[in-house]
């Protein structure tokens, strides 16, 4: 035990916590990775505008489906469920972006 670091004690920890919170969220079992459930704002319709044609579509898809499955009430097969690990943040690089641009614009805006 002494040669465990905290560090790494805690991320074991919190990555249990983040895969029990994926499953119970239950977007998932809809088909949906974490960035097509963000509500949209400014910045996040910017970054989806900045996203390639593939990504958009395939975000569009995923959101087209959830909301059929929704309306049928029903899920889909356990195995075309999104699994923890093919979760990308694939929105992330893109808002960081746009972010950062709103903030240059308010510092060149002040002087």
């Amino acid at each position: 035990m002494a040669g465990r670091s905290a560090v790494s004690a805690s991320g074991w920890w919190l990555n249990g916590v983040r895969k029990w919170y994926h499953s119970a969220a239950g977007f998932n079992r809809l088909g949906l990775m974490r960035d097509d459930t963000i509500d949209e704002n400014e910045d996040i319709k910017e970054g989806l505008r900045r996203l390639p044609e593939e990504l958009y579509n395939d975000r569009m898809f995923r959101i087209k489906r959830a909301l059929d499955l929704s309306m049928r009430q029903q899920l889909l097969p356990q195995e075309q469920w999104t699994k923890y690990e093919e979760d990308k943040f694939y929105l992330e690089p893109y808002l960081k972006e746009v972010i950062q641009q709103r903030k240059e614009r308010a510092e060149w805006a002040k002087k």
